[in-house]
């Protein structure tokens, strides 16, 4: 399958909130802010959409960003991330990197109280973004989420698993997406998997299905995380596949699974 026929199905039909507010940044990114209701608690959250690296846009995840803002009493943003192929790494790292010194430029938000969370090339980018963060100093982040995060191109490299029944997202797919997001870039500073050190990075929580082919690399992440001695709560959901939540997201094992990640990220960014 290529880029051009993943691009070729069409886009779900989508009413933007009136109260979502857009930015855009001197480099021409745009933001989605998400305010909460009724003032906020100080807190920030930069949401990194999912898409295998070549697909999406900040808008998809509206709800899921209101939703987090309306509970938490805190400023969520989605970053409109330039897209591979056309735009590799390090390109939508630094998309998300501009973002988030954004958001811990405004006024009202604590630099000491911010998330970064993605889910799939999200989380993928969002991992890499704490290994950024942390080795740039400007920004030190309270908390990583990282759903069903892409975070090891070795995983697309192997063959072992193209023949297992995948739902949403099989390892044909992984391997289009790191070759379109890397494009020659060395994986060893590109990958966050390949990081050798994976200390002072900040509280993470990482959840995923057992029926996920990025499965295997979640929880090796998860586990160096935690041998690193970095605060690391892994969320294992039995007989879940990759999006398993947005494609059920009425069911109990969704709610809580959401329940799990709000209640990380309120102790982690002391929520009230």
């Amino acid at each position: 399958m290529t880029v051009r026929a993943f691009r070729a199905f069409p886009a779900r039909r989508r009413r933007s909130p009136e109260d979502v507010e857009v930015v855009t940044l001197p480099s021409g990114i745009g933001l989605r802010v998400h305010r909460p209701p009724q003032g906020g608690s100080g807190s920030g959250l930069l949401w990194i959409h999912g898409g295998g690296y070549v697909l999406g846009d900040a808008a998809m995840d509206d709800s899921w960003c209101q939703r987090h803002a309306r509970e938490l009493a805190t400023t969520v943003v989605a970053v409109d991330y330039r897209l591979a192929p056309a735009h590799p790494f390090p390109a939508p790292l630094h998309d998300c990197y501009d973002a988030l010194r954004w958001l811990a430029a405004q006024s009202t938000i604590d630099p000491t109280r911010i998330a970064v969370a993605g889910a799939s090339a999200g989380g993928g980018l969002a991992a890499a973004l704490a290994l950024l963060a942390r080795d740039r100093g400007e920004i030190a982040l309270a908390a990583q989420i990282l759903v069903y995060p892409m975070l090891d191109d070795r995983t697309a490299a192997r063959h072992d698993t193209d023949a297992a029944l995948r739902r949403l997202w099989n390892n044909s797919s992984n391997r289009l997406g790191w070759r379109a997001y890397l494009n020659g870039a060395n994986p060893n500073i590109a990958v966050p998997a390949r990081c050798g050190d994976l200390r002072r990075l900040p509280a993470t929580w990482l959840g995923v299905g057992t029926l996920d082919v990025l499965y295997g690399e979640s929880t090796a992440y998860a586990h160096r995380l935690q041998a690193a001695e970095v605060d690391c709560e892994l969320k294992t959901v039995p007989g879940a596949f990759h999006g398993f939540d947005a494609v059920a997201p009425k069911t109990a094992v969704t709610a809580d699974f959401l329940l799990s990640q709000r209640e990380f990220l309120r102790r982690a960014l002391a929520c009230p």
